[in-house]
């Protein structure tokens, strides 16, 4: 870099006047700079409505899979019964008591002295379909528990102070019902149960001549009806009735859901469409004029609200509509009223809109040729070929203000050179004139 030497002859002010002329440089920098940020605003902007667009494909092709509206609602008569349905729920009802509950298997050893500790040097444990022996390090209660524990043996061990410094050792089973079922074997008549293994029982279609008992080793029991999973807590000669039934709040959910989803994407085409300001300083939105935008809006919006089923009908019917603004309407009411009425048909046209909405979604934002992800792409280019040409310029102007500098410094270097001069001669000259006045 050049030494500035600012009015040191002429009295110009250098350094500002390099500055200027480098602003008038710059302004083929300023203008590529200016283009980036631009398409940067762009690329982000598309990013997220292709965001918005993938999401909505995966949505909607959930939705237009087969039996993707089946979806049905488990109820029972009694609060002491819990059901939850999994996809493979289907309609029906049946009748049972709950005759048992599923119980841990408990066993307690006599009482142990703490001073004498545990009296036996070996214990055999026998649980599914093993046998175990523990040998304790001592016969320290706590060691014979950690030996117990470190076992495997489908129990675990802890002491319980019995007053005047005795203990007995309580084992439990790690499974309940008779899954953990376990015996003692070595010592033997040590323990004795304090709670016995008990699968738990449900009566299905209990006081017929079809009466059937059915055991679960948990309280839970899986699919009494395709789909279902039951979970009791009290033991009752009450009848229960487990019912399950198509789930209309659902299936309206999942329909209403993939119009709003639809209805996003419009809205956000829209606010980054608008036009603000009045007058002469108006600012279109970044999406203004742009086809691939415009023709995405259109494709989904023609997927939802196009003519569906055989004849072919207003999706108006169902309560799916289109409005003035361009966006999707979903009345509950009217599509709860159709649902009722015709299930299937209902079904039928709700996946058939799901599937339209989904190839279209797909096609724009799919992650290798889709329409929005390749024009990212290609704007992402062109920012780092901008910025590669911005980068050029840096060197170019770094390369053009060292020149500057360089010549206003000779310049004034120059200009310091004649001004010395111009004192040299301005001295002889006087000392001439004086000489001739004496003589």
């Amino acid at each position: 870099m050049g030494i500035a030497l600012d009015g040191l002859a002429s009295g110009l002010d250098t350094t500002s006047l390099i500055n200027s002329l480098m602003q008038v440089e710059a302004i083929p920098q300023t203008q590529l700079k200016s283009k980036s940020a631009g398409i940067q605003s762009m690329v982000s902007a598309l990013q997220g409505l292709n965001s918005k667009v993938a999401a909505l494909a995966t949505q909607a092709s959930a939705a237009s899979k087969a039996g993707a509206l089946d979806l049905f609602a488990a109820t029972t008569s009694s609060d002491k019964v819990a059901v939850t349905t999994t996809s493979a729920a289907q309609a029906g009802s049946v009748d049972f008591q709950v005759a048992k509950l599923a119980q841990t298997q408990v066993a307690v050893s006599g009482t142990v002295d703490s001073a004498v500790g545990w009296p036996y040097t070996t214990m055999t444990i026998n649980s599914g379909g093993q046998s175990f022996t523990v040998t304790p390090l001592t016969s320290n209660l706590d060691d014979v528990i950690k030996a117990v524990n470190a076992a495997g043996a489908g129990v675990t061990a802890s002491k319980v102070s019995v007053g005047s410094g005795n203990f007995r050792l309580q084992l439990t089973a790690t499974k309940s019902g008779s899954a953990g079922e376990f015996t003692i074997s070595d010592p033997p008549n040590m323990f004795a149960n304090a709670k016995n293994a008990q699968d738990a029982e449900v009566v299905l279609w209990a006081g017929s001549d079809a009466a059937l008992t059915v055991k679960s080793s948990t309280n839970t029991f899986a699919d009494v009806l395709p789909g279902t999973s039951l979970t009791v807590s009290e033991a009752s000669n009450q009848t229960v009735t487990l019912k399950v039934a198509r789930d209309d709040a659902a299936i309206t959910k999942l329909a209403s859901d993939l119009i709003a989803g639809a209805n996003g994407i419009f809205s956000l085409v829209a606010s980054k469409t608008a036009v603000s300001g009045s007058g002469s300083s108006t600012t279109a939105g970044i999406f203004s004029g742009d086809s691939s935008v415009r023709a995405v809006n259109q494709a989904i919006l023609s997927a939802a609200f196009l003519p569906v089923g055989t004849p072919p009908s207003s999706p108006s019917e169902i309560g799916i509509s289109i409005t003035k603004t361009g966006s999707m309407e979903f009345d509950d009411k009217k599509f709860a009223a159709a649902l009722a009425a015709d299930p299937s048909g209902v079904g039928a046209k709700v996946q058939e809109i799901a599937t339209r909405i989904a190839a279209a979604a797909t096609r724009a934002s799919d992650k290798y040729d889709g329409t929005l992800t390749s024009k990212i792409t290609g704007q992402q280019s062109e920012v780092k070929d901008l910025d590669g040409r911005i980068s050029d310029w840096d060197l170019r102007l770094a390369s053009r203000k060292e020149a500057l500098q360089h010549t206003y410094s000779a310049l004034e270097v120059a200009l310091s050179g004649m001004k010395a001069q111009q004192s040299w001669l301005t001295s002889q000259l006087s000392g001439l004139s004086s000489g001739s006045n004496q003589a």
